[in-house]
């Protein structure tokens, strides 16, 4: 059809030549037949323009060249005149041909970096993975047809099929036999049938996959291939970028309402603490004046009721101090208070203190003859050696012995407390310290809010000391250490020192 266009394209110019003065008709034949030359060229290719510069020559060489309605030429300057003609005509037709080719080109490329732009900006306007979906869905369908299809992820690990039937067999079996666990992963399909190639590329962030996108780029050249394919990584790509993007902002996001909720529950904490003192001194206060009352004395039940009610104000009281500690250690009000003291007299400070905790258990007491005094703030580190002996008598069966200890060596002193309970686990041991952590094997049995250790670490921290854990295992017991740092003297050279 473009050929039988071109021919009639020269007929129509022959027929307009014919019409006018044959000396004004032969003036105009060299450029009036290139008009159908370069238009076949520009709009159907060379060929056609080839097949109009022959039929062009022909024509002037019939109708207006001597002898008339013969191709016979009897004048050597027309016959150079008709070879000049053709050759012009078919180097004309030839760059109107390559013009039309890059013009072509040109603007497929603008079609298609159109479509990336929209796709951007439309990646642009995601702000949750859904949204992500969605956009390459409708970018697939709008642009793609039914040659592309996006396969999501579903929560067991595989990958749902669109509804429409967009992919051969092979291709549906490939994508079905891929796991969302395996990572990002780029495969190509060659359909038997058709000989066309189906490329398979996944949609990830991280080690997340979201989906796969199936697209055919069709049976062609490997250069052709290699082309689209290019420009498929390149959608690729921008999703890539979309996807880490909404990972940042997803993770900022949580931080902020991480950090809101740490605030809220600071705020929640402390107004409690407080609120809770005044009448929980009221309540210690009453429970002291009944046990001393001559009746409640004489009546068991009655002092055994009495005596229930003291204890259960000591653990009561034992709860709010360490929301108060939480409170405290989260505002930045630590400020620990240096002095010299002796660390003998921390611990069985520590011990005098959690005595109605540690009723069930023996305490068993190993110090160092020679101890270096340490600067600390005493006050802390007696809360978080009870802090230690406390989850000690309740990690630990009733009866167990409850070993601590006080050593010196190498310029540091070393409190340690040892229990026979339960253990830590290794994947425990790598929790531990982190705010309101419990076990998950302990959440049901044995009662806590998750602080206690990290109030202890944190005064510890506070006082320039470490703290750490070590087990040999489930139901192996839990020997936790405090190091801090020692002075140069001993007691008996201070006191020495003090009498001179």
């Amino acid at each position: 059809m473009p050929s039988l266009m071109s021919i009639m394209g020269v007929a129509f110019v022959t027929v307009s030549l014919l019409i006018l003065d044959r000396k004004a008709a032969v003036t105009l034949v060299p450029i009036t037949y290139l008009i159908p030359v370069i238009a076949a060229a520009t709009q159907w290719g060379i060929w056609p323009a080839i097949v109009a510069s022959t039929a062009s020559m022909a024509a002037a060489d019939f109708f207006f060249f001597p002898p008339i309605y013969s191709f016979q030429v009897e004048d050597p300057q027309d016959v150079i005149d008709l070879l000049l003609f053709l050759v012009v005509s078919l180097v004309s037709s030839d760059l109107a041909a390559r013009l039309k080719r890059e013009t072509d080109m040109l603007r497929l490329r603008e079609t298609e970096i159109q479509k990336v732009y929209e796709f951007s900006r439309r990646l642009a306007a995601c702000f949750t993975i859904s949204d992500l979906l969605a956009a390459i869905q409708v970018y697939l369908s709008r642009n793609l047809g039914p040659r592309a299809a996006f396969f999501v992820a579903t929560a067991d690990g595989r990958f749902d099929a669109p509804e429409a039937e967009t992919a051969p067999k092979a291709v549906l079996e490939c994508v079905a036999s891929m796991a969302a666990a395996a990572g990002a992963f780029g495969r190509a399909i060659v359909d038997s049938a058709t000989q066309e190639v189906w490329l398979l590329r996944t949609v990830s962030s991280g080690t997340t996959v979201h989906g796969v996108i199936v697209i055919n780029i069709g049976a062609g050249s490997s250069e052709t291939t290699k082309a689209k394919t290019q420009g498929i990584e390149a959608i690729i790509e921008e999703v890539s970028l979309t996807l880490q993007r909404l990972d940042i902002g997803k993770a900022m996001e949580d931080a902020r309402l991480h950090l809101q909720a740490e605030l809220l529950r600071d705020a929640f904490h402390g107004t409690l603490s407080h609120e809770l003192c005044s009448p929980l001194a009221a309540i210690r206060g009453s429970a002291s004046v009944l046990a001393s009352v001559p009746i409640v004395q004489r009546d068991v039940q009655a002092r055994s009721l009495v005596d229930a009610i003291s204890e259960e104000i000591t653990q009561l009281d034992g709860y709010i101090q360490n929301l108060l500690h939480a409170t405290r250690v989260t505002a930045g009000g630590l400020r620990p208070r240096l002095e010299w003291a002796d660390p003998r007299d921390i611990i069985n400070a520590a011990i005098k203190r959690t005595a109605r905790r540690l009723q069930a258990h023996k305490i068993a007491s190993a110090f160092d003859e020679e101890l270096p005094l340490v600067n600390v703030d005493s006050a802390l580190i007696e809360e978080a050696c009870g802090q230690l002996l406390q989850n000690a008598a309740k990690f630990s069966p009733s009866g167990s012995t409850i070993e601590v200890g006080v050593h010196s060596n190498r310029g540091r002193v070393t409190l340690t407390v040892s229990d026979q309970g339960v253990g830590i686990t290794p994947d425990e041991l790598h929790e531990l310290g982190h705010r309101s952590f419990r076990s998950k094997r302990h959440q049901a049995s044995v009662p806590g809010s998750g602080l206690g250790f990290w109030i202890a670490s944190t005064f510890v921290r506070a006082n320039g000391g470490t703290i750490t854990v070590s087990s040999r295992g489930h139901g192996m017991g839990t020997t936790v250490s405090i190091a801090l740092p020692a002075s140069q003297s001993t007691i008996p050279k201070l006191t020495a020192l003090d009498n001179e």
